[in-house]
């Protein structure tokens, strides 16, 4: 199956001489980064339903750590989600939702329950047994995405939620809820009188679990239902899946961003929602920008040895995101994108299974073959991101003003410098040979 090619889309401007043309001629006629073929939808649409099963419950522990774990100075059990959180109800599915994305439910999905419930093994056992087997979803690779925007967070230019976190503002509403959950230990207390700081970072650190909780309650649902549409028939060509996820960011751009915690039944706003932070420019943007494009060396991947010269001195020019990695060597036991391809495993389509089984090199290599797909799902995102950006700051596709159409296209081509890097997977997407 070959992608057809498009030509430029407006004979008032010249063909782009940029390495990526054809491409930037692609995005200038309204589609994505990855080519619009039957097999690379079956792909991404495949790869989105198996991320959306534990990203349902990624979002739900990451606010359940940053609303109630909180500063546990032995959080053994962080993992251990309460029912309370497993039916908490989305507010983006279900009857009465804020905004219904997905038609399903609200509450946790039902594969993700019966997988807490049996896991791999297919038994039921004592969670704790399953846990310690790791058997179980993997939130470490959550906790790397947040540690990726915490540490990203002061240097992307987007947004004011890092900055806020260095207020005094900010820095007063964490002291009450610090003092209130530390509330007859005197040696907590004490601690928290000598290493003031050290408490601190602590909680910004939780605004970040907050941040890209609320980030994923929203991903969750959208995956879903372009699963469910994909399904239907009513999405059958990669733009129409980009554009699913275009509308969805407008959509949803303005859902405020918050910390809150629980301490003893009273609410702690550390972060209130009336500061006005909104899910498009204090998560979204943060997010692709830390996770898609920069993170940080995967250990034992890279030297951090300074004389080795293998990272980066500045963080802007970080670039070990999953638009950059190469599968084979990052797919190894530990590394934070093999435990989501572990996670996904779990939550496959039949279609995808069905792929896999034609495609992979047997069992053993179906991660690598997992993390390929999701590199391609991931390229169709951030040209929804892009696209995004454009309709926001710039100009419509169909545009009378060739001026107007030159802008788009300096755009389209400063997005796509960033893939000029040799560890760039945009030249491989582009084959679907790419396996």
């Amino acid at each position: 199956m070959t992608a057809t090619l498009i030509s430029p889309p407006s004979s008032e401007l010249p063909p782009s001489d940029h390495e990526f043309a054809e491409v930037i001629h692609r995005l200038e006629a309204g589609g994505s980064m990855l080519p619009d073929t039957p097999e690379n939808l079956m792909q991404i649409i495949g790869i989105y339903k198996a991320y959306a099963v534990p990203m349902d419950f990624y979002w739900r522990d990451l606010l359940y750590i940053a609303e109630r774990v909180f500063l546990n100075p032995l959080p053994a059990f962080k993992y251990f989600l309460p029912q309370e959180y497993l039916d908490l109800k989305n507010h983006y599915a279900g009857d009465d939702a804020d905004l219904r994305i997905w038609r399903g439910y609200a509450t946790a999905h039902h594969e993700l329950l019966e997988f807490m419930e049996k896991g791999e093994l297919k038994r039921k056992l004592p969670k704790l047994f399953h846990h310690l087997w790791h058997d179980r979803v993997n939130m470490e690779f959550a906790e790397a995405c947040m540690q990726a925007m915490f540490w990203h967070g002061k240097d992307m230019g987007w947004g004011k939620f890092h900055d806020y976190l260095e207020s005094e503002e900010y820095c007063a509403n964490a002291d009450r809820a610090i003092r209130a959950y530390f509330k007859g230990n005197p040696i907590m207390l004490g601690l928290y009188k000598l290493f003031p700081d050290m408490f601190l970072e602590q909680v910004r650190q939780l605004s970040y679990y907050a941040n890209l909780g609320l980030f994923w309650e929203v991903m969750a649902p959208v995956f879903f239902e372009i699963s469910d549409r994909y399904d239907e028939g009513s999405i059958t060509t990669v733009p129409e899946a980009m554009n699913f996820l275009v509308n969805g960011i407008f959509a949803i751009a303005g859902r405020p961003i918050y910390h809150h915690v629980y301490i003893d039944g009273e609410c702690y706003e550390i972060i209130p929602k009336s500061k006005g932070f909104t899910w498009l420019y204090e998560a979204a943007l943060p997010y692709v920008e830390a996770v898609f494009y920069r993170t940080a060396p995967f250990r034992g991947t890279k030297s951090y040895n300074a004389q080795a010269g293998q990272v980066p001195l500045d963080q802007k020019d970080f670039h070990y995101g999953i638009l950059y990695a190469d599968v084979f060597p990052v797919g190894t036991a530990g590394i934070p994108p093999t435990l989501l391809m572990q996670d996904m495993l779990h939550f496959l389509p039949p279609y995808l299974v069905e792929y896999y089984k034609h495609h992979c090199r047997g069992e053993d290599d179906i991660l690598i073959q997992l993390g390929i797909s999701f590199q391609r799902s991931m390229y169709n995102v951030t040209s929804a991101v892009i696209q995004a950006l454009r309709t926001a700051l710039l100009y419509p596709l169909d545009d009378p003003n060739p001026r107007h159409l030159m802008a788009n296209r300096k755009f389209f081509e400063a997005q796509l410098d960033r893939f000029k890097r040799s560890e760039a997977r945009l030249r491989d997407i582009q084959r679907q040979e790419y396996r």
